[in-house]
């Protein structure tokens, strides 16, 4: 326990560094003394500093705090409760829900109602997640549900391409454009609603680590100790719902967090009791989207590159490690 609490420890301060650098570092760079002058009470050089800072880069960094931790922490469900090492968030289909919901937006309205992008998506999730809970009571097997989760983003997968193919090119680039991710998005009005939802999730998580437990030894061995199923099936569901539709709706589908952050614990952390993963994930999952957010802003130039591009840069290789390393080993 010792060695957890170390780890949560180094991981706290790896996020300090990290939020610190990410704020600092763009295409305006500020310096370190200068930003803690300003914490101490000094106004900054130039006046556009502190509009930088409080408007844009501060929020969007909370952004990416959270919405890793969130991200990470479905991504283990996930893998627990179907007990499949590829098994990432998005499986179920409920980030495509809300592209479906996106892209009647976009490609319907033409982008006119721009500040609707995240209502848009939150119906679009909920609608398959509302969809996914009614499959739910008639799947006797995990296995099942997983399978379902993959057709229904197949179904919403074609009807987007169909939309795309009646679009407009503006409609088109609106549309991709919000699917390349982008932790940018969030402004102080849309944090005060998404930092408590996706906080409450994460502690609901943490909250059934035990019976989360008992599911990597089985369903059976699960009902043998008095787990309810079809509780734990709902409840997970519910959970997996809010996070994935929260995160996509302010921040648009962001890949490979999910299903990378927990093998990349796995990796460090040879340990499967979730009071442990859980927040060991939580706080991995901030520090690799601080990271790679920071990365997309290519320090010192004037563009920022999409935040989908680089988390798969950085989270396909360690889950290609991951397997073949646990390959090797069985």
């Amino acid at each position: 326990m010792n060695s957890t609490l170390f780890r949560i420890v180094f991981l706290g301060i790896l996020i300090f560094v990290l939020f610190v650098s990410d704020i600092l570092l763009g295409s305006v760079k500020i310096s370190i003394s200068e930003f803690f002058a300003y914490l101490t009470g000094h106004p900054f050089s130039h006046p556009s500093y502190k509009t930088i800072l409080l408007e844009y880069r501060i929020p969007k960094a909370l952004t990416a705090c959270i919405a890793g931790s969130a991200l990470a922490v479905s991504g283990l469900l996930m893998q627990s409760f179907f007990r499949n090492p590829l098994a990432g968030p998005y499986v179920l289909g409920i980030s495509s829900g809300a592209s479906l919901g996106v892209a009647l937006l976009l490609l319907f309205f033409s982008g006119t109602f721009l500040f609707s992008l995240p209502l848009a998506a939150s119906f679009g999730s909920f609608f398959i997640l509302l969809l996914i809970i009614w499959a739910a009571k008639r799947f006797k097997s995990s296995v099942g549900l997983l399978i379902l989760g993959l057709m229904i983003s197949y179904l919403t997968s074609a009807l987007v391409g169909i939309l795309q193919y009646f679009a407009t090119s503006e409609e088109i680039q609106s549309f991709v454009l919000w699917g390349m991710g982008s932790f940018a998005k969030t402004q102080w009005a849309d944090l005060v609603f998404m930092l408590p939802v996706l906080g409450i999730g994460i502690l609901f998580a943490y909250s059934r680590s035990k019976t989360l437990n008992s599911l990597l030894l089985g369903e059976s061995y699960a009902q043998s100790l008095g787990v309810s199923l079809k509780k734990i099936r709902f409840e997970i569901l519910c959970l997996l719902g809010v996070l994935v539709a929260w995160v996509t709706a302010y921040c648009g589908p962001i890949s490979f967090i999910g299903m990378a952050v927990p093998h990349l614990v796995r990796i460090v952390v040879e340990e499967s009791d979730h009071r442990i993963t859980i927040p060991l994930v939580a706080l991995t999952g901030a520090c690799v989207a601080l990271f790679c957010d920071m990365i997309a802003q290519v320090p010192g130039f004037d563009f920022v590159l999409p935040i989908n591009s680089i988390t798969c840069l950085f989270g396909a290789p360690f889950v290609i490690f991951y397997l073949l390393k646990k390959n090797r080993i069985g």
